[in-house]
């Protein structure tokens, strides 16, 4: 096997990508048969300031495996278009060669294989490596660093701490402004009282109290960098009181108020800004729909939809940048103003390969830290996997097959129901399943596993309503996650057909036969949103199905069939 710093095979077609950005410089690290951080790191500037972008990191204070999807289909315009091309596609979209860090890096080909090679990927001390070479070599002066949420919950140590491991290692890597989304799981209180302890910018121009209208967060925020003016606007998840509980937020409105965002890029341009940035959390769908509609935003920094991309998508003459998530990638632009105006860019997306990139010392300590009161209970060993266990995909994952195998087996139901969220790392064959693997597909803060009775027509309308909340084809309607992950029954989904005709051909799998519309099954499933739900954490029910089976080897899913893709 070749070690984790060499290149399984030469990325020579990689060398194309340098002009319009992505990952070129590693077509020169090929020929050498090595990665280094002087070649990740490589970058060629432009123009008088750099942006800095990161996403979605979900508190992954260590470098973990991450697996990218190998389904992430599109609906109505964006069919066939970046992020909704993977493995194959996507390589032949960007000119990149399977088998090289590339593609490890940004598909599911041959991702066990390429894992064992490359290794881990992210941790917050390569990342401030990253972001302190960046700034050691343009100044300062120059460099604006931007977070686009999603920062604060994702860990065990996170949802003990309620955030606080995750803002201060963010302190110390001192971006200056974010955005949120699972940062408002924590409560409106909880995210008030951090807010006021960040000494950077939280943006939200989206979010207003509910009683008066008015902005709970700051909207925008002007820096200067390079001699120019830039005003950065915030953008929150707009369906955070969907997605997430409603009652943990009660007193703020969300949106995505389009006409309101104007209004600011109006006003930051009437004060002078020379560029304009939107740090976003709506999701790549919506966040190009909105550049086509909101004029003169100058780049837009997208986050929730964790795409990793190694190139800009121009919508007119806005910049759409989308970084991945889980720490795997730091984004950097560099833009050139000329009379006021985005004249010229360069692009590169950066891959935190741990291996290669040294980690920072002071951020090492801070990570160890913030870890020590619960390295014992995270280091726990539970049960060992024979699978690659996965979370990413539009349909199913490993390891939400094997949640939804807890529930069935530890709460005695007919049929398991697991939400389609997207954060948590990925373990390889071999690999100890330990508390702290799963905490990191589990952590939040309402994390009740309940069982209930639900009749077949409940599950239908369920399984549609979430359907449409992924492949409805104006992007305004989605939410984006995944679908709901299910064990114990199959069903056929059509992507292309209207809310209500998408599923078909739900089948209790234990009986092969038809879900009945007018029995009652009895049913598990956690992250409910309702309040006072009902249950042991869904941890807990992993836990013990796993402490059960000891050796954890799933078989191929194929309980759900998909058409109109």
């Amino acid at each position: 096997m070749l070690h984790r710093r060499q290149f399984f095979q030469a990325a020579t077609a990689a060398a194309t990508l340098v002009a319009a950005g992505g990952l070129g410089p590693l077509a020169r690290v090929a020929a050498q048969q090595r990665l280094t951080q002087q070649d990740l790191l490589a970058f060629p500037a432009l123009g008088e300031v750099t942006l800095l972008h990161v996403c979605d990191i979900h508190a992954q204070l260590l470098p973990i495996y991450f697996r990218e999807p190998e389904i992430n289909l599109g609906v109505g315009e964006v069919k066939g278009k970046p992020p909704h091309l993977t493995d194959e596609a996507f390589r032949r979209f960007f000119g990149i060669k399977p088998g090289t860090a590339d593609a490890y890096a940004l598909t599911s080909d041959d991702f066990t294989q390429l894992a064992r090679n490359y290794g881990r990927m992210g941790g917050m001390d390569r990342v401030a490596t990253v972001v302190k070479a960046v700034r050691a070599e343009r100044g300062d002066g120059r460099v604006l660093f931007l977070d686009s949420g999603d920062t604060w919950q994702g860990s065990w140590t996170s949802l003990k701490t309620k955030g606080q491991d995750m803002i201060d290692v963010m302190n110390l890597l001192k971006p200056d402004a974010m955005v949120g989304h699972w940062e408002f799981t924590y409560g409106a209180e909880r995210v008030e009282e951090a807010v006021k302890s960040l000494p950077f910018a939280f943006l939200a121009q989206n979010i207003r109290d509910a009683e008066w209208g008015e902005s709970v967060f700051k909207p925008s925020a002007m820096f200067e960098r390079g001699g120019v003016k830039i005003a950065v606007i915030g953008q929150a998840f707009p369906y955070t009181p969907i997605a997430n509980p409603r009652w943990m937020i009660e007193k703020w409105e969300f949106g995505i108020r389009d006409e309101e965002l104007q209004k600011q890029v109006d006003a930051v341009r009437a004060a002078g800004a020379q560029l304009v940035v939107v740090l976003s959390h709506n999701g790549f769908d919506v966040d190009r729909k909105m550049a086509s509609r909101v004029s003169g935003i100058d780049v837009l920094l997208s986050g929730h939809t964790h795409d990793a991309m190694p190139d800009v998508v121009k919508v007119g003459r806005t910049l759409l940048v989308a970084s991945g998530s889980h720490g795997k990638f730091v984004s950097r632009l560099d833009v050139k103003v000329t009379d006021g105006k985005l004249a010229d860019y360069r692009y590169r997306l950066i891959p935190i390969f741990a291996d290669a990139i040294a980690p920072d010392a002071a951020m090492t300590q801070a990570v160890r830290k913030a870890r020590a009161p619960y390295e014992t209970e995270l280091g726990r060993e539970i049960a060992r996997t024979e699978s690659t266990l996965y979370r990413r995909g539009n349909f199913n994952g490993t390891f939400d097959d094997l949640i939804c195998q807890a529930m069935l087996s530890e709460r005695d139901t007919e049929i398991a129901l697991s939400p389609g969220f997207r954060w948590g790392g990925s373990l390889l064959p071999g690999d100890p399943i330990t508390f702290e693997a799963v905490t990191n597909a589990t952590a939040i803060t309402y994390p009740n596993c309940y069982r209930t009775q639900m009749t077949g027509t409940q599950l239908k309308e369920i399984l549609e309503d979430v359907a449409d909340n992924i492949f409805h084809p104006d992007p305004y309607f989605q939410g984006g996650g995944d679908m709901v992950r299910v064990g114990g029954i199959g069903f056929v989904i059509d992507i292309a057909k209207p809310i209500g005709s998408r599923i078909s051909d739900m089948t209790l799998l234990k009986t092969g036969q038809p879900v009945d519309p007018q029995r009652s099954y009895t049913v598990s499933g956690w992250a409910s949103v309702n309040e006072n739900v009902q249950g042991p954490p869904i941890w807990e029910v992993v836990e013990k199905h796993l402490a059960q089976v000891k050796t954890v080897k799933l078989q191929p899913n194929t309980a759900v069939k998909v058409k109109g893709a």
